[in-house]
C-alpha cells in the first residue's frame, strides 16, 4: 500500500504548543484517576484488620502478570451524585479486558474500599455497558464482588432498571458465556442475585455473606432472629443451600480458585481461527506514536489533515486512500493496525453530501468484505447552506446513518477533537452502538459549540420580542448568549461525557495505536469463536 509521508514539523513553535495543551489535557483525567486510587488506598488500615486485600489487590492477583488490562468506563459518574470531588468516580466498579489464566475475560471489581461499594446510577450504567461489551465480543465475565448494593440515596433511579443487569447475566449464560463470581464480603438483597446468577461462585469462609434480607431486616419484618452465619454464611450455602460451588479460605484463596476455573473451561481449545496466536510480525508506523500529541491543533478552528494521525497508527504508516478526488472532507481507506485490517473513516472538514455519500459506500464494501471499521471524530457536523441543502445533504446524510446502524462488521470509535451534531451519529457515536468507543482528553462532544448555541437563542430571543412589538434588552441578550455558551461548553468536555459513558474512557494519545491493535484483536477472537448456547442459563438445582 502507499505510505504516508507527514507535513508536521515536530520541532515547531505551534508543536510544541499543542503538545503542551494535550499533556495538560491528560494532567487533568490523570489527576482524577489518581484521586480515586488515593482514596481506595485512604481505607488500607481497615482492610488490614479485617484480613482483606483491597479491590485493586485483588484485582492484579486475578490478572495473568506482564499481560494487557484495558479499563473501561474509569471515571464513570465523575462529579455526579453523590461525588463531590471526583474522589468517587468509576460507579463503585474496576472494570476491564484482561488475561485470566491465559483466557482473555471481561473483569468486574467492586470498589468496596470506596461508599462501601454500593452502586449509584452510573454504575448501573456503567454495568449495562459492561454486559453489552461481554455480549458482543463473547468474553466470559470474572466478577470479584464485595457490596453493599444499590445507593439508597438514588434507590428510585436504580430499581426497575436494575433488573436488566440480572436478565442480561440470564441471557449471557444461556448463549454460553461463562460467569464466575468470587464473594468477598456481603452480598445482600438484589446484591446477593448478581452472584446467585453466575454460573461458578466462590465464597470466601467466615467473610462472605449472601441473604436477601439481613439479620435487622429479618427481625424486622417477621421478628425472627439469625446470625450473619445462619442467615447467609458461606459454610451455610457451601454446605446447605448449595448456592456456592467453592469455600475459600481468605481473598488470595478465592481469586485461586476463580483462576483454576477459568484455566479449566477450556475457552480457546476450540477456535477455529489463529487470532489468538495472530502473528505479531508487523511493521511499526515511519513516525512516532508520542508525535500524536501534537498533531490536532489546540485551537479547534485550525484545520489538520487526518492523515497525520493514520501515518502514526498504521503499520508501516501504509494508507489506501479511497476516493479522495469525489471529497477530500470525509476521509476513508484502508489500513492496517497490528496487523489487523481496518477501513476507516477520517474528517477533515464537516460531512457535504459527496462525503456522506462516499463514505456509505465505503462502509457497504468494508461489510462486503467483513473489514472491522474505524471512526475518527473531529467534525463539526454536516455542511449547512443553500447549496448543501440542494446537493441533498439530508438524503445522503441520512443513507450514511442507514451504512453505520446497520453494518455487521465491528466499529470503533475514537474522538479526538470535536464531535458535533449530527456528525457525532454519523461518524457512530455512543447512540449508534460501536464496538468501543473512546475520547482523547481534549475532546469536545455536543449538538453544537457554546458560541454557536448562544448566538441562536440570542437571534431566536430577539426576533420573538420583535414579533411582540418589542426592542430586547440587549444587556439581556448578551446575558443569554454568554450563559448558554458557557453551559454548552461545561457540558461538551471529556470529562462531562466519561461521567455519563457517552465513551468506554479517556485514553492518552500516545497509547491509541496500541488501545485499537488491542480491541481490534478482541473483535477478531469473537469473530472466530463459537459459543455453545442453550435457550436457558446454567441453573442450580
Amino acid at each position: 500500500m502507499p505510505v504516508l509521508s507527514s507535513e508536521i514539523d515536530t520541532h515547531s513553535d505551534n508543536f510544541k504548543a499543542n503538545n503542551d495543551f494535550m499533556q495538560s489535557a491528560i494532567d487533568e483525567f490523570r489527576d482524577v484517576e489518581k484521586k480515586v486510587v488515593e482514596k481506595e488506598l485512604a481505607a488500607t488500615e481497615k482492610f488490614l484488620k479485617r484480613k482483606k486485600l483491597l479491590p485493586r489487590e485483588r484485582l492484579n492477583r486475578l490478572l495473568d502478570a506482564g499481560t494487557p488490562f484495558l479499563e473501561v468506563m474509569a471515571l464513570a459518574g465523575y462529579k455526579m451524585h453523590d461525588d463531590k470531588d471526583g474522589s468517587g468516580a468509576g460507579g463503585g466498579i474496576i472494570a476491564g479486558i484482561g488475561y485470566v489464566s491465559g483466557v482473555r475475560c471481561m473483569v468486574v471489581v467492586n470498589n468496596c474500599a470506596i461508599k462501601g461499594g454500593t452502586i449509584s446510577p452510573a454504575g448501573l450504567d456503567k454495568s449495562l455497558r459492561i454486559q453489552e461489551i461481554v455480549k458482543e465480543n463473547k468474553l466470559p465475565v470474572v466478577s470479584l464482588s464485595e457490596s453493599g448494593g444499590a445507593n439508597l440515596n438514588y434507590a428510585t433511579d436504580i430499581f426497575v432498571k436494575g433488573a436488566k443487569a440480572f436478565a442480561n447475566q440470564a441471557r449471557m449464560s444461556a448463549m454460553g458465556l461463562p460467569q464466575i463470581t468470587v464473594v468477598h464480603g456481603s452480598a445482600t438483597a438484589g446484591g446477593a442475585y448478581q452472584p446467585g446468577l453466575s454460573d461458578w461462585v466462590v465464597l470466601v469462609r467466615g467473610k462472605a455473606t449472601m441473604y436477601l434480607a439481613g439479620p435487622p431486616l429479618l427481625k424486622a419484618a417477621t421478628g425472627e432472629v439469625a446470625t450473619d452465619e445462619e442467615l447467609g454464611g458461606a459454610e451455610m450455602h457451601a454446605q446447605v443451600a448449595g448456592t456456592a460451588e467453592y469455600l475459600a479460605e481468605d481473598d488470595a484463596d478465592g481469586i485461586r480458585i476463580a483462576r483454576e476455573i477459568v484455566k479449566n473451561l477450556s475457552w480457546n481449545d476450540h477456535l477455529s481461527d489463529s487470532s489468538v496466536l495472530k502473528s505479531k510480525l508487523y511493521a511499526a508506523p515511519k513516525f512516532s506514536t508520542d508525535e500524536l500529541m501534537g498533531v490536532v491543533p489546540a485551537d479547534s478552528k485550525q484545520p489538520y489533515d487526518v492523515r497525520e494521525i493514520l501515518a502514526r497508527i498504521s503499520d508501516g504508516s501504509e494508507f489506501l486512500d479511497f476516493k479522495n478526488d469525489f471529497d477530500a472532507q470525509t476521509v476513508c481507506g484502508r489500513i492496517k493496525i497490528e496487523g489487523h485490517a481496518v477501513g476507516i473513516i477520517g474528517n477533515n472538514g464537516p460531512i457535504t453530501a459527496a462525503g456522506a455519500a462516499k463514505a456509505a459506500q465505503f462502509i457497504q464494501l468494508c461489510e462486503q468484505s467483513s473489514t472491522p471499521l474505524l471512526f475518527i471524530h473531529n467534525t463539526t457536523g454536516f455542511m449547512v447552506g443553500t447549496q448543501s441543502e440542494q446537493d441533498g445533504v439530508i438524503k445522503h446524510g441520512s443513507k450514511m446513518i442507514q451504512a453505520v446502524a446497520n453494518t455487521t462488521v465491528p466499529k470503533i470509535s475514537i474522538n479526538v477533537g470535536g464531535s458535533y451534531g449530527a456528525g457525532n451519529y454519523a461518524m457512530c457515536g455512543r447512540g449508534l452502538d460501536p464496538t468501543f468507543i473512546f475520547a482523547w482528553p481534549n475532546s469536545r462532544t455536543a449538538v453544537m459549540g457554546g458560541p454557536q448555541a448562544g448566538k441562536v437563542l440570542r437571534i431566536v430571543t430577539e426576533a420573538k420580542h420583535l414579533k411582540m412589538g418589542k426592542v430586547a434588552d440587549p444587556k439581556m441578550l448578551d446575558m443569554i448568549e454568554t450563559a448558554t455558551a458557557q453551559k454548552l461548553d461545561a457540558g461538551s468536555t471529556s470529562l462531562f461525557g466519561t461521567a455519563r459513558i457517552w465513551d468506554d474512557g479517556i485514553i492518552d494519545p500516545k497509547d491509541t495505536r496500541r488501545i485499537l491493535g488491542y480491541c481490534l484483536s478482541i473483535c477478531s477472537e469473537a469473530k472466530a469463536r463459537t459459543l455453545n448456547g442453550s435457550k436457558f442459563g446454567v441453573a442450580r438445582l
